[in-house]
């Protein structure tokens, strides 16, 4: 019998200095009728990608409703570039780099590889809102979380 210990999560991801690196599966629900990955599917993507990074950094988009007044990350802008496709079957890695924190705003960069090439490349702004939709000072606790994966330069 084996007495190994069984993870409570399944894997996320890894960091690597301040980047988060997500491995992310082509299906067929990514593609379009030429099986092209849908320009919308690398939106989910890198979703994922920001959301795993933000747990990696210890905080959880429920422990930003949970707090003392519910908060939650919304999208303020975001400015892409594809630069090739991606296909059905093909083996990506989303990595997400959070560059500044300030008052309600969150910055990060996100690409897209396939095999080294990129593929899709954004820049992100994100707004802590309450759930009206207010804008709300990110919450020093998770400030302090993230200080450690902070960059202050764009690439």
């Amino acid at each position: 019998m084996n007495t190994a210990s069984k993870p409570t999560e399944p894997a996320s991801g890894w960091i690597e200095g301040t980047d988060h690196f997500l491995p992310v599966r082509v299906y067929y629900e990514d593609t379009d009728f030429t099986g092209l990955v849908y320009h919308a599917a690398y939106l989910k993507f890198m979703e994922r990608g920001r959301s795993e990074s933000l747990r990696a950094t210890g905080t959880t988009h429920q422990d930003l409703l949970d707090g003392d007044m519910a908060l939650a990350f919304a999208i303020r802008r975001m400015d892409l570039v594809f630069t090739a496709p991606a296909r059905i079957d093909d083996a990506l890695l989303v990595r997400t780099r959070f560059l500044v924190a300030k008052g309600a705003r969150l910055q990060a960069e996100q690409i897209v590889f396939c095999q080294g090439q990129e593929l899709t490349r954004a820049k992100v702004e994100l707004a802590c809102i309450d759930l009206t939709g207010r804008p709300r000072r990110i919450p020093k606790a998770v400030l302090a979380k993230m200080m450690p994966f902070l960059c202050t330069q764009m690439t």
